[in-house]
């Protein structure tokens, strides 16, 4: 198969385009590297352009006769989606629609979307399920569950197959510690207490230890890297198998408190996590877990790295070969 794959550069993608490119697959990434990183792309074709370009996009479509799209390209940051709306709507609603049009104006119908728990909001029930309630408490997940609405649109209109998975919090690297995150700014908890670990960063914000769950801090649902992406590529054989639109979670569906990444960072480094005591942030609920039995039903999909453990471990690794990296370049 040949797969369009845009934002292959980013943390995510670029797992991505390497499992593709393992697979036998031949791969054309699509990115503007605003936040993903050349180096990261390990496979197939790098193309540095931005996506929502409806002629090069018509153009690259005809040329290389795509067999299915994996969409990953977006902005992230909820706090920045809240202060710029415009930015978010631009760059992950309308920049999808125009690929939405190209894929329909050139019969291109497969689509896996990377879409987010962000769609649900508040939890009214946990763990969440793909029926709960889609109220998105900010423009972030706002502009996924547009997607989200624009692609069943499109499925009714045109035919397009398409699969959205709502991943809840994307962690950990590749076991080969060839890829890891790269953000800037950095925004998730493991990371940032790796790094607090190392100096990099301020000691990690523990806000609120007062939740009604059995440590007293918040529980999310980490879900590995690699685990993400094989489920994309499920996904994309369900679709070429005459599977029918859909969306499915992502998640370990128990999760891990914030106390306890700190305690397993700790054994994994072999040393403590600075951190401080905050008071609890405002919107933040005691827990945020997925129900992802419908995509292990459906897709039999079978996470093989989501133990904190292994998530933290091999993020680890990656964050020991940025320092050597880093001491190298200054000798």
């Amino acid at each position: 198969m040949h797969y369009l794959v845009t934002g292959g550069a980013g943390y995510i993608g670029s797992h991505m385009v390497k499992l593709l490119f393992k697979q036998g697959h031949q791969v054309t990434i699509v990115d503007d590297l605003s936040s993903g990183h050349r180096d990261a792309v390990l496979g197939g074709e790098l193309i540095v352009h931005d996506f929502s370009d409806r002629a090069f996009l018509d153009q690259l479509i005809t040329e290389k006769n795509f067999d299915g799209v994996f969409h990953f390209a977006s902005k992230i940051l909820v706090g920045e989606s809240v202060s710029n709306p415009a930015k978010y709507y631009r760059a992950n609603s309308f920049a999808t629609l125009t690929l939405l049009e190209a894929m329909r104006d050139h019969g291109l119908n497969h689509l896996v979307f990377s879409s987010t728990a962000a769609v649900y909001g508040e939890p009214q029930s946990t763990p969440i399920d793909e029926a709960h309630p889609k109220v998105p408490v900010n423009p972030y997940g706002a502009s996924k569950l547009m997607v989200e609405m624009m692609m069943s649109d499109f499925q009714r209109a045109h035919g397009l197959n398409y699969v959205a998975l709502r991943y809840f919090n994307a962690a950990g690297t590749d076991a080969e510690g060839l890829l890891g995150e790269r953000h800037e700014p950095e925004t998730h908890l493991i990371p940032l207490a790796l790094k607090a670990v190392l100096g990099q960063k301020p000691p990690l914000k523990l806000f609120g230890q007062d939740y009604d769950t059995p440590d007293g801090t918040c529980i999310r649902d980490y879900i590995h890297v690699e685990d993400l992406c094989s489920a994309h590529l499920l996904a994309m054989q369900y679709l070429h198998g005459g599977g029918q639109p859909t969306a499915f979670n992502l998640g370990n569906g128990a999760g891990y408190s914030v106390q306890q990444v700190i305690d397993v960072a700790a054994r994994v480094t072999g040393k403590p996590v600075p951190f401080e005591l905050a008071g609890r942030r405002e919107g933040d609920p005691a827990r945020l877990v997925a129900d992802a039995s419908r995509a292990k039903s459906v897709l039999q999909w079978v996470p093989v790295h989501s133990d904190l453990e292994t998530i933290i471990r091999h993020a680890w690794q990656w964050e020991l070969k940025m320092v050597a990296q880093a001491q190298e370049k200054n000798i």
